[in-house]
């Protein structure tokens, strides 16, 4: 998932609310208010999940339509993962009583080498290294569980797609075969390029819930 515009949230919403001496705001501002910086970094991830999981699927039609077979599979598989993380974000948000938001952007499709650079470089690494790791430390401070684990599995699952895009850029003469299925975690997201052996290690949830993705 690439990092998204900050400005996103105040253009999803519809409706306004007001509080105190006839101020009005944006009903996201107004959660944010009530639930901390933690709702708004909820919402922030929904919304970059959700844009995540359409960009994906459109470098998977552009995979398939340069012959990478292999490579739209995998494309295919981390949209799967990224619409697990965005259910995930969504039952959080609404647990703290708010309902997420999000604008679907039109995904930019390159070619499929640089639709690989871009979901690695500029999408995984900045969600794996800053992203998520800022938005777990915030979570705990205010002693947030669920969303601390919504989080973690994201930021899990986006390191192992960072991992499998890189592959994928340095093998990507050899994408071109049939395509190549892979195993979701519905739990957590966790994405694995062989079928699982073991119980998910991201979340400890039965190798049964694993998801063939091809």
């Amino acid at each position: 998932m690439e990092k998204t515009s900050s400005k996103v949230a105040y253009v999803a919403v519809l409706g306004v609310v007001s509080i105190g001496l006839g101020v009005i705001i944006p009903p996201v501002l107004a959660q944010s208010a009530a639930g901390g910086k933690t709702l708004a970094n909820l919402q922030a991830a929904y919304d970059g999940e959700s844009n995540a999981h359409a960009r994906y699927l459109a470098f998977a039609q552009k995979a398939d339509a340069e012959g990478y077979a292999q490579v739209a599979s995998l494309f295919r598989a981390a949209a799967r993962a990224e619409q697990i993380h965005l259910t995930n974000h969504a039952a959080v948000i609404r647990q703290m009583g708010a309902e997420p938001h999000a604008i679907i952007e039109m995904p930019v499709v390159r070619s499929t080498k640089e639709n690989l650079e871009a979901s690695a470089n500029r999408g995984e690494a900045y969600e794996r290294d800053t992203m998520y790791p800022s938005f777990i430390i915030q979570a705990q401070a205010e002693d947030n569980g669920a969303a601390v684990q919504t989080f973690e599995f994201a930021r899990s699952a986006e390191a192992q797609h960072f991992r499998l895009f890189i592959e994928a850029l340095e093998n990507l003469d050899t994408m071109k075969t049939p395509g190549h299925t892979y195993y979701v975690c519905t739990v957590c997201g966790h994405t694995l390029a062989d079928p699982p052996v073991r119980d998910c290690i991201s979340c400890a949830s039965p190798r049964e819930k694993y998801e063939a993705v091809k």
